[in-house]
């Protein structure tokens, strides 16, 4: 009866102990084979998730921060650059890939902002969401208000028609605007330079808006 009792109890015992035996090799097994991930890792890792998120944004947006995007893309290319031999083999061609990306959007964004600033094009994109030809550059302080409120009419009546190109000439059309505004602001009373705040805004937020709507069409 005892040998029972005891063939009994080490059997149970032996049941308890063989998934704790397991689960100890492979928490063991996972440790020695999980490496830490070196700086430049974690560099290559920042870097792709900087050319994503700029590949993905209004390109109109990314222009009009264009020398910081192109500091940025040289300073953490640079980095990358130096230190490629400490990347494995899938590593360096994972960088290559995000290398080529960034570029093909870069020129891109150079074609539509040289496309979108043709005084041509300018001309005529201005008569059409202006309304009239008008030469910005000398426009009346007291012009300009009604000269943002159509811009953004016809924004918000045309913008789920346009393209990037029309985008990019439509956000030509308020960088000038905006230029104007900065040299004769003082000229107008507060009430009217919060209306043109508020219209630049809404601009942005259309623009930003139809961003979000290109990622979502494209996944």
């Amino acid at each position: 009866m005892k040998n029972i009792l005891l063939s009994t109890v080490f059997g149970a015992a032996s049941l308890v102990l063989a998934p704790l035996a397991a689960t100890a090799q492979q928490t063991q097994q996972s440790s020695t084979s999980t490496k830490p991930v070196s700086a430049v890792e974690r560099d290559l890792r920042r870097f792709s998730d900087w050319v994503s998120e700029k590949v993905t944004k209004a390109e109109d947006g990314a222009r009009r921060e264009w020398p910081s995007v192109m500091a940025d893309y040289d300073r953490q290319s640079a980095r990358l650059d130096r230190a490629t031999d400490s990347l494995s083999v899938q590593s360096r061609r994972e960088y290559a890939t995000q290398k080529a990306r960034y570029k093909v959007w870069a020129a891109e964004q150079q074609r539509l902002d040289s496309a979108a600033n043709e005084p041509a094009t300018v001309a005529d994109t201005q008569s059409r969401l202006l309304g009239e030809k008008v030469d910005i550059n000398r426009a009346r302080a007291t012009e300009l208000p009604d000269l943002y409120a159509r811009l953004l009419e016809n924004t918000r009546d045309q913008r789920r028609r346009w393209t990037a190109a029309d985008w990019s000439e439509a956000s030509a059309v308020l960088a000038h605007l905006n230029a104007r505004y900065e040299e004769v602001r003082t000229q107008l009373p507060t009430e009217e330079r919060l209306r043109v705040r508020s219209w630049q805004a809404e601009f942005r937020t259309l623009e930003k808006a139809r961003d979000v709507k290109e990622v979502i069409d494209n996944r």
